[in-house]
């Protein structure tokens, strides 16, 4: 093989973004991939005409991913959303506002709900402490049903069902980009066309990618040495980013696994998923567009009313049940789905065109939570020289696909330094 300056693994978003920037800064990268495509979580399918994503994306203006994306010249061509959700309780849906000036809220529930609202735009986040969403919510809201509804939108934002761990700060700085007008994007045509123009884009940057290249070892000897791959193949670098899960990396490492690298995976979190995405010859129920489950687990989303995603105009809908972590029975999930979207929208089997059902998928392999040592991960490694993480589980704050990108580029700036040595760097940066 020839000589690169980096090798990264992984061909996702945060791979894919750190692999553009470091081929920016005039470095030679090659990316490998063990799957047959590129694009991770973020990959396309068609069926029948219909454009399916794993489960439902959305690109939020003013988050990591955006910014990013802007600044590598790709297109987010979509459609915006706005706040005119629905909420499914007690087996009934029933319109945000119509809900909430009810009985279900107490004449104080309805005030903490409405000020909560109105001032979630200009939400100071980083005043919030380092505690659960469970003891900021109980500190905030006296009535029980705002907490439920707080706690949804959360949810619905992460995916994380986990108010006894996850903080408090991110996720609500998080949710509060979701709420300012037009800030969500559905993509047109599904995701695959945000990873066809990264693939371009790396391509004329100079990237060299190979997939269905599986990387089974990363040898060091306190700095990065050696790739090892399963075809018996070997490659010599010095410096490597992982854009993978972090019991990945602890396997690449094998005996020479670092103290850093099995922390951030005996601590990982994993936020796990089931997701129903159908096409849909007709909507029974089109005002029901958004549907936010106050007790159940559940998002339902019509993003065909925002976007293109069908050849043919036909409704692309998704249901997606959130798990958390250790998995969950598939058959009954399956059920359930099905059982929700009768009551979300009745008569839906009869239209159904095409299907998707993706049971147990990972959402994050990691988020912001309680207990983790180090509350921010990477980019380098500190007892591995020349060795860098990312992922959206190596969060600095953001979430999903904002924390994917944020990783990749944290990556790719933190291995340019290194290789140009810190005194070039600050030098460079005083002539400017």
């Amino acid at each position: 093989m020839r000589t690169f300056d980096a090798a990264i693994i992984g061909g996702g978003i945060s791979g894919l973004v750190a692999a553009i920037d470091l081929a920016r800064a005039g470095k030679s990268v090659v990316l490998f991939e063990k799957a047959g495509q590129l694009g991770g979580r973020a990959i396309s399918v068609k069926k029948n005409g219909a454009i399916f994503d794993i489960g439902s994306h959305a690109i939020i203006k003013g988050g990591a991913l955006y910014g990013i994306f802007q600044d590598l010249g790709i297109r987010m061509e979509g459609g915006s959303p706005g706040t005119n959700v629905s909420f499914l309780w007690n087996n009934k849906v029933t319109h945000m506002f119509k809900f909430i000036l009810s009985r279900n809220l107490s004449w104080s529930g309805k005030m903490e709900f409405i000020k909560f609202f109105k001032t979630l735009t200009r939400f100071d986040a980083d005043s919030v402490p380092a505690i659960s969403l469970r003891s900021w919510a109980e500190q905030e809201f006296n009535d029980p049903m705002t907490r439920h509804i707080i706690y949804a939108m959360l949810r619905t934002n992460s995916y994380a069902p986990a108010i006894d761990h996850q903080l408090a700060g991110p996720a609500l700085r998080s949710v509060a980009r979701t709420t300012k007008k037009n800030s969500i994007v559905y993509i047109q045509d599904g995701w695959q066309t945000l990873v066809d123009q990264l693939y371009e884009k790396a391509v004329r940057s100079g990237v060299t990618m190979i997939t269905g290249k599986n990387v089974t070892g990363i040898k060091h000897d306190g700095a990065v040495r050696q790739l090892k791959f399963a075809d018996g193949q070997e490659m010599d670098v010095t410096h490597v980013i992982a854009a993978t899960p972090p019991a990945v990396t602890f396997r690449l490492l094998g005996d020479g696994v670092s103290r850093s690298i099995a922390n951030w995976k005996e601590q990982a979190r994993v936020i796990e998923a089931a997701s129903l995405t159908l096409s849909l010859k007709r909507l029974p129920a089109p005002d029901h567009f958004a549907v936010l489950g106050l007790d159940q687990p559940v998002y339902f989303i019509n993003q065909s009313k925002f976007t293109r995603l069908s050849e043919d105009g036909t409704s692309v809908v998704n249901l997606t049940k959130s798990n958390g972590s250790g998995g969950s029975d598939p058959m009954a999930d399956e059920r359930f789905l099905e059982r929700m979207l009768d009551l979300i929208q009745p008569g839906w089997r009869k239209e159904v065109v095409a299907r998707q059902y993706l049971p147990n998928i990972t959402v994050a392999y990691d988020f912001m939570h309680l207990g983790r040592e180090d509350r921010f991960p990477g980019p380098a490694v500190p007892e591995i020289a020349g060795l860098y993480v990312a992922g959206e589980w190596a969060t600095h704050g953001e979430n999903l696909a904002d924390a994917a990108a944020a990783s990749g580029r944290r990556a790719a700036h933190r291995a340019v330094m290194d290789m140009d040595g810190v005194r070039k760097t600050v030098q460079k940066v005083l002539l400017v």
